[in-house]
């Protein structure tokens, strides 16, 4: 049976119902420290009110040293309390966003239902900041609660020196409340929108960084600037509405909030001058006035972000509730084993077929770019096995059998635009830390100028997407990358598109060297690549149309050594 952790929410409650289930120990320890903390702030204006009392009465040194005494020890729990009980259920919080965040990456990187309309700038912005206001709840209710015994102890307290206060209290709390929690539907509801407005313009921001280059290419980085600009000014015409009407809900808190205590203080005043309650219950009556207004405050805005926390969850929902395109089998390849393309039919592809042996090294010229680009994202597993005809065999296991840790263990695909992430050249080529093939991966890829360009080396800083690095250098790092992993089945597609011709004949020599005996598939039209490998597959229109070495295919093809030939 699956646990509650592991289970897949399918609504923002359920999320919700999770987050408070698996935290409950910390919050019931955050909650009676929170409640304390509340109580002890109720019971400093009680126990000024006791001091004058007892003072005008006895009037004693001792009672005087009893009362300070007291006052030091109301003082000291409510500061440890209040430390202690926020810094528990602030440790909850950032632990129930971590987890949060993690499923919903991992969510992103898989594929999620067709009907589900997000993109990548969407998914992370639901990955931040979406899970950091759904784990809020983890604070939300200890604090609502330990506002609620604030007020609690306050009415009890007023009701002692006289019903009518006690009840002025309590039936004003529940006025405060039913006319906030009305207005914090709107906000919820402005919220909602304005998530999903700012997911879409973070969505936006990812794909133009994505194509910067290209749109500089054919002048479309203007039209692209307008279309951002349409995108950026919904999203911040949202905020401002948001902004207004947390504007409105707090004002009419406050004003709320000041009310009640302006009543409660007029009716002190009153009673004590019709002489019902004493001059000591008039300064209690004073001081929980005065102090009321912060817990009614706390508890009056509870109900907001309740509601964030709420619309957040949804939007969470959308991602962990989607099912996958397609479930991945259990299986798993043998090792060191054959690549097979089988029939296959997708986009351009028209029945693909061709056979990669183990340990060989084919190089597949592709004359048009889109047969190569489909060609890789088939490999690489973007697309499911049931949306194409045909089948991908790995070891003669097909991909559909596999399960997508198999599939990444045993085969990896290399895009020509791999990422490069902020940090280091070494937590670039190696992200988990541990590849033996570091060294070698750096020298087949040439990236060894790069290494001794800075005096860190291998710990040289890159920043995010390698703003730092020229083309060349990202794209040497890109490759020392899939070098490092040593797969049995490597597939790189135009590795060397932004590397000199000498640069590029060295890698094709090195790549051919340090892959002696694994199976490796090189997606080019790169001279070099072509004449490293055992052999080149053409591949025109999307079916293969010729099959020999580089050399044999230039000396008999003219229409490939027109395509190849630079």
């Amino acid at each position: 049976m699956s646990t509650p952790d592991t289970q897949r929410p399918r609504t923002g409650a359920d999320i919700l119902r999770t987050a408070l289930r698996r935290n409950i120990g910390a919050m019931a320890g955050g909650t009676a420290l929170m409640g304390l903390y509340q109580a002890g702030e109720t019971a400093f204006p009680i126990a000024l009110g006791l001091i004058v009392e007892h003072a005008l009465r006895d009037r004693s040194p001792g009672a005087l040293a009893l009362s300070i005494g007291a006052l030091a020890v109301i003082i000291t729990t409510v500061s440890l309390s209040w430390r202690f009980g926020m810094r528990i259920l602030q440790k909850a919080n950032t632990t129930e966003a971590h987890r949060w965040r993690v499923r919903v990456a991992a969510c992103g990187l898989k594929p999620v239902a067709r009907d589900v309309d997000l993109k990548s700038g969407e998914v992370l912005t639901i990955a931040t900041e979406d899970a950091d206001q759904t784990a809020d709840i983890i604070e939300v209710v200890p604090l609502l609660i330990s506002s609620l015994v604030a007020v609690l102890v306050a009415a009890v307290a007023l009701g002692l020196a006289d019903l009518r206060l006690g009840l002025l209290v309590i039936v004003g709390t529940v006025a405060i409340l039913s006319i906030l929690s009305v207005m914090s539907k709107r906000i919820g509801t402005s919220t909602r929108e304005q998530q999903a407005r700012v997911a879409r313009a973070g969505a936006k921001v990812a794909d133009l960084i994505t194509g910067l280059r290209p749109l500089h290419g054919f002048g479309g980085n203007h039209q692209a600037f307008l279309s951002y600009r349409s995108v950026s000014t919904e999203a911040k015409h949202q905020a401002v509405t948001v902004a207004r009407v947390n504007g409105v809900y707090a004002g009419t808190a406050l004003a709320l909030n000041a009310i009640l205590a302006a009543a409660v203080t007029l009716m002190a005043g009153w009673l004590a001058f019709a002489g019902r309650i004493a001059i000591g219950e008039l300064v209690m009556a004073v001081g929980l006035a005065q102090f009321i207004i912060e817990p009614l405050k706390l508890f009056s805005e509870m109900p907001k972000y309740v509601m964030i926390a709420r619309a957040s969850a949804e939007r969470m929902a959308l991602v962990l509730a989607a099912p996958p395109v397609t479930t991945p089998g259990t299986e798993r390849p043998e090792p060191g084993g054959d690549l097979e393309v089988d029939g296959v039919r997708y986009g351009t592809l028209r029945r693909l077929k061709f056979q990669v042996s183990a340990g060989e090294f084919v190089a597949i010229a592709a004359y048009q770019p889109r047969v190569a680009a489909d060609l890789a994202a088939v490999l690489a597993v973007r697309v499911p096995p049931d949306a194409y005809e045909g089948a991908v065999r790995i070891s003669g296991r097909d991909l559909a059998d596999l399960s997508v840790e198999a599939v990444r263990e045993h085969l990896l695909v290399n895009p020509y635009d791999a990422e490069i992430f902020a940090g280091t050249l070494r937590s670039n080529i190696d992200p988990p830390g541990t590849s033996r093939t570091v060294s070698e991966a750096v020298e087949a890829s040439m990236l060894t100028d790069v290494v001794a360009l800075h005096r860190e080396g291998l710990d040289y800083g890159v920043r995010d997407r390698g703003a730092n690095l020229s083309g060349g250098q990202r794209q040497r790092l890109s490759l020392a990358r899939a070098l490092a992993a040593d797969t049995d089945v490597l597939v790189l597609h135009d590795p060397t598109t932004a590397v000199d011709a000498v640069t590029e004949q060295l890698i094709a020599r090195n790549v051919a060297k340090l892959r002696r005996g694994r199976t490796t598939v090189v997606i080019t039209s790169s001279p070099a690549l072509l004449d490293a490998a055992d052999r080149v597959l053409v591949l025109d229109d999307g079916v293969v149309t010729a099959e020999d070495t580089h050399r044999n295919l230039l000396a008999g093809d003219e229409e490939y050594c027109l395509a190849v030939a630079r």
